[in-house]
């Protein structure tokens, strides 16, 4: 029996020791790292901050935005709603969230569903811009799709 009197179930785990866990199965990569990889065109930046921060903050010139409720819908290459960008399983992926919290559970999230080389940016987007990164202002009414606009 466990703590709560269920035969068979886990004991509860509380968010910080999940994010321990999820993280020890992430190749976590730094902002200049993830610039260089997205430049190069060896990884996907995917950003998913919601709009308001988005709109307060800015964005990552090229990255692909999808609201974090969408995700794995947009990601996975077999899905009927997949982005274009999510051509296969292999698809090296960076996810962006704001300090990269969420993030990290997003990236696991992804390699339950087949996308072994999922990951997520140290920091988020905070670190980012604090590397002194590109950051593009958010054109108005930009949901969805490829990360565009007036770059600082």
């Amino acid at each position: 029996m466990t703590a709560e009197g269920r035969p068979g179930a886990e004991s509860p785990v509380g968010i910080d020791e999940l994010l321990e866990r999820v993280r020890e199965g992430l190749d976590r990569v730094e902002a200049d790292a993830a610039h260089e990889a997205a430049r190069a065109g060896a990884a996907l930046l995917v950003d998913i901050r919601y709009t308001a921060l988005r709109e307060r903050d800015g964005l990552i010139p090229g990255a692909l935005v999808v609201e974090r409720n969408e995700l794995e819908w947009r990601l996975d290459p077999q899905g009927s709603h997949r982005a274009p960008e999510a051509t296969s399983h292999g698809l090296r992926v960076v996810i962006v969230c704001n300090e990269g919290y969420a993030s990290s559970l997003a990236a696991a999230s992804l390699r339950q569903l087949g996308l072994h080389r999922a990951t997520d940016l140290v920091g988020g987007f905070q670190a980012w811009r604090a590397a002194g990164l590109p950051v593009a202002t958010q054109t108005s009414g930009q949901s969805s799709g490829r990360a565009s606009g007036r770059t600082s």
